[in-house]
C-alpha cells in the first residue's frame, strides 16, 4: 500500500511466506527451475481494467470579432425589400379574405343589414343590403391595391433609407457590430 493508493490491486500485494520473485517483462519467459514454486501453475494475468476516462479537451474560447457596417448596397437592400413586401401583401390579401368569410359565417353582415333597417323604418325607402356594398370581390380588389401600393411604398422607403444611411455611416463611421463563434 502506499500513501497514494491506499487500496492494493489484485497480485501486486507479495504473498506471505513465498520468496518475492522479481517482475518480468512481458514476451520474455522465465527461467526453469525445479523448486516448487516452478511446479506450481503460472498466476492467472490480472484483468485488462477499463482505460481511464479520457478528460475532454478545455473548451476554446469563443472568438470574438467586432466589425463595422460602413455601407449598405442599394441594390440588395431593393431585392430583400421587394421580397418582404411581396410576402407582406400576400399575407394582408390572403388575410383581408380570411376575415371577411369568418364574419360573413358568423352572419355579422345580416345582423347589422337587420339592426341598420330597422333604425330606419319602414318610411325610409329601400332597405339597404351591406353584402352589395362590402362583397367579398370588393374586399379582395382593395386589399390587393393597398398590398400593391404597400410594396411600392416599402420598397422606395428602404432603398431611400439605404442611401440616407451610406451618407451618415461615411459621417460617423457606421455601426458597430460584435460577431462571436458561440
Amino acid at each position: 500500500m502506499s500513501a497514494n493508493n491506499p487500496i492494493p490491486r489484485p497480485g501486486s500485494a507479495p504473498r506471505v511466506g513465498a520468496p518475492a520473485r522479481p517482475p518480468q517483462r512481458p514476451g520474455v519467459a522465465p527461467a526453469t527451475t525445479t523448486s516448487a514454486a516452478a511446479k506450481r501453475p503460472a498466476p492467472k494475468p490480472a484483468p485488462k481494467t477499463a482505460p481511464a476516462l479520457v478528460k475532454p479537451a478545455p473548451k476554446a474560447k469563443a472568438r470574438r470579432a467586432r466589425l463595422l457596417v460602413s455601407k449598405v448596397e442599394p441594390w440588395s437592400v431593393l431585392k430583400m425589400a421587394f421580397l418582404l413586401s411581396v410576402a407582406l401583401g400576400i399575407v394582408t390579401v390572403v388575410a383581408s379574405i380570411v376575415l371577411w368569410t369568418v364574419l360573413d359565417t358568423i352572419g355579422l353582415f345580416d345582423t347589422v343589414n337587420s339592426f341598420i333597417n330597422d333604425i330606419q323604418g319602414k318610411e325610409g325607402g329601400t332597405p339597404i343590403d351591406l353584402l352589395t356594398i362590402v362583397s367579398l370581390g370588393q374586399v379582395a380588389s382593395f386589399s390587393t391595391i393597398v398590398a400593391v401600393v404597400n410594396v411600392l411604398l416599402l420598397t422606395t422607403l428602404s432603398v431611400l433609407s439605404a442611401f440616407l444611411y451610406n451618407i451618415s455611416a461615411t459621417l460617423v463611421g457606421g455601426i458597430g457590430v460584435t460577431l462571436t463563434d458561440d
